[in-house]
């Protein structure tokens, strides 16, 4: 029986045996540690030791080479070896190896007894889980688990996201610390102590000269679902699970407040309401037939994801700056200008392609009149920066969006709503104005002088 030392190129390019036949070579590393290679390719490892309750050797099938990397196979054959040296039976020792928890397991057990009794963001935990978890690590024994596994997800995902892969590599860790402290694992955590991405704190926020555009692409929204729960995201400066669970008996619509009762910091929070939002809401209640505010078709009820209608207000706010762009560069008469800003709003995919040539012509970049990288969260963002711009303190800023931190919470403790209200409805109302509006929902003439 050959000795070899197992590597991934000394495995890799073994022959494949004659028809009928079968090659063995052992580990010169762990003694005990075989491959055994058929003619049809397949290479498993084993581990054979001898029983002396018997007198003859015994073997312990261990898994599939490549699904079982070689240092996994050395750690089992590790744990055959130890487990046959105290007198157990092999073919105990195989069903242990079969019955230890997969990371599936361990991570299932997690989401059962901590995740989603106790933390609000428990769909976050799963999707990511299912996402990113599950097509590679979800089927590994416990066991078989290491650091570079969990290195290796972190690396793949921060190729495209890198504050998102250090999301899920917190998620991993989360998942061992609380199983260690359950006392349901008695290992070490294999994703602790992984360096994380350095990432910058995201600043972006809607501009000045973008928030036209924007208040036209949200008018034209078909949906007043997604419509008014954008809205409210932007001049309430809450949280979108908040926005989004609002209910009608968390509103006082006579003194514009409204009190959620559960925050992601673990404190309610009162959040006041500009009179434009109210006058929005009050709207929705005369046809409420449901206690949420945005009612939806789904298990919990209200709406839950408001990504596809984020996307088509993006698109037609990128239109309309194609469409202003040309309309400056070419002097359009007001009736063609009229015309492409309503293209532009009910169909904007098919302004690109109308106007290629043009585009072509000047030289444009269609990306360059998208609102870049805006996403859902920034509006929450929109509404601090506007309350800074316009002299709000960081403490009143701080309350406005419940915000909670060693050094200021004490400070937000102290804060009445009065002023907090104050700096809400002036940032609002500038907000608006800059937006080319008096009135949520009055139709403004395209202006081509802005920008």
């Amino acid at each position: 029986m050959p000795r070899i030392n197992f590597t991934k190129k000394a495995i890799d390019s073994l022959p494949i045996p004659p028809d009928g036949r079968r090659a063995t070579y052992t580990d010169n590393k762990v003694q005990g540690l075989e491959l055994r290679v058929t003619s049809k390719g397949t290479k498993t490892f084993s581990c054979q030791r001898w029983i002396k309750a018997t007198g003859r050797p015994e073997r312990v099938t261990l898994g599939r080479y490549p699904g079982m990397t070689i240092e996994q196979a050395r750690k089992h054959a590790l744990q055959v070896s130890s487990a046959i040296a105290d007198g157990n039976n092999p073919a105990e020792v195989q069903r242990q190896l079969r019955g230890e928890p997969t990371f599936e397991d361990l991570f299932a057990d997690y989401m059962k007894r901590h995740s989603i009794p106790r933390k609000r963001t428990w769909r976050e935990d799963q999707r990511n889980y299912d996402r990113h978890l599950a097509p590679t690590l979800g089927r590994r024994k416990l066991s078989s688990l290491a650091r570079k596994d969990f290195a290796q997800v972190h690396s793949a995902i921060s190729k495209t996201a890198p504050a998102h892969a250090n999301k899920v590599l917190a998620l991993c860790s989360v998942v061992f610390s609380w199983a260690i402290g359950a006392g349901v694992w008695d290992g070490q955590n294999p994703a602790a102590s992984i360096k994380k991405n350095q990432v910058r704190s995201r600043d972006r926020f809607l501009q000045h000269h973008e928030l036209p555009r924007f208040f036209q692409s949200l008018a034209a929204e078909p949906s007043d679902t997604a419509r008014d729960f954008f809205l409210a995201c932007l001049l309430t400066g809450a949280r979108r699970a908040n926005v989004l669970a609002m209910r009608w008996d968390q509103l006082d619509l006579g003194e514009g407040v409204w009190r959620i009762p559960d925050t992601k910091n673990g404190e309610p929070q009162l959040v006041t309401l500009a009179s434009q939002l109210v006058s929005v809401l009050e709207g929705r209640w005369q046809s409420a037939s449901s206690p949420w505010v945005f009612p939806g078709s789904g298990k919990t009820g209200h709406y839950q994801e408001p990504r596809k209608g984020w996307e088509r207000i993006l698109a037609r706010a990128q239109a309309l700056g194609i469409v202003k762009a040309l309309a400056t560069a070419e002097a359009w008469e007001d009736s063609l200008v009229n015309e492409a800003a309503e293209l532009a709003l009910t169909r904007p995919h098919h302004v690109q392609q109308r106007y290629t040539v043009e585009i072509e012509r000047h030289g444009l970049d269609p990306e360059s009149f998208a609102l870049a990288n805006l996403r859902i969260h920034d509006l929450r963002r929109t509404l601090g920066s506007w309350q800074a711009r316009h002299g709000a303190s960081l403490a009143i800023i701080g309350k406005s969006l419940n915000h909670k931190s060693v050094q200021s919470t004490a400070i937000y403790a102290r804060l009445d709503i009065d002023p907090v209200r104050d700096s809400v409805t002036r940032a609002v109302d500038n907000l608006l104005a800059a937006g080319g509006l008096s009135e949520l929902g009055e139709v403004v003439p395209f202006d081509r002088s802005r920008s």
